[in-house]
């Protein structure tokens, strides 16, 4: 691990790093992948170190997109802490990074279900707007919403893709 890391961001991507290893043969991840090869992870820039807890479900599903090569849903945000057994822990910023996510053109925002109360009292209806709000208690569960589960899903994804890509207008 390289970068511009705190000993938090370290740690969430230690555990996600951990938590997919250990959860490898459920995932379709060749279990000798490990025995066979390094993984080096790196962030280039802008990590300190209260930033690293929120960070866990991120870490975890990027990992599982590169070692399955699934691709996440376009226009998806997500955060959350994560523990070495696959939970997903309350964060702090709700708001401000619900709002952020949404100014940067995000549809899907997946947060910790510890978290519904916050976005129900800090955020408003028009906030929302726009918005599908997903919770979830664990890893799994997050997976099963970050990746898209048929065929016909990932067509529609890559329609998004291409049109986040090109700037085309959603059709």
């Amino acid at each position: 691990m390289t970068g511009q890391l705190g000993q938090v961001m370290q740690e969430s991507m230690q555990a996600a790093l951990t938590w997919v290893r250990s959860n490898a043969a459920e995932l379709g991840i060749d279990e000798e992948f490990f025995a066979n090869h390094d993984i080096h992870i790196h962030v280039p820039a802008g990590a300190i170190p209260k930033d690293g807890p929120s960070a866990g479900v991120t870490m975890a599903t990027a990992l599982v997109s590169l070692l399955t090569e699934r691709r996440v849903r376009p226009l998806t945000a997500m955060t959350g802490e994560i523990t070495l057994s696959g939970n997903v822990l309350p964060i702090g910023g709700i708001k401000e990074k619900t709002l952020a996510a949404k100014r940067a053109g995000v549809k899907d925002i997946i947060l910790p279900e510890d978290n519904r109360q916050n976005v129900q009292e800090d955020l408003t209806p028009e906030q929302l707007q726009g918005l599908t709000m997903h919770y979830v208690k664990s890893i799994p569960e997050l997976l099963a919403i970050a990746f898209p589960s048929t065929p016909a899903e990932e067509k529609q994804d890559e329609v998004v893709r291409e049109q986040v890509l090109t700037g085309a207008p959603a059709a």
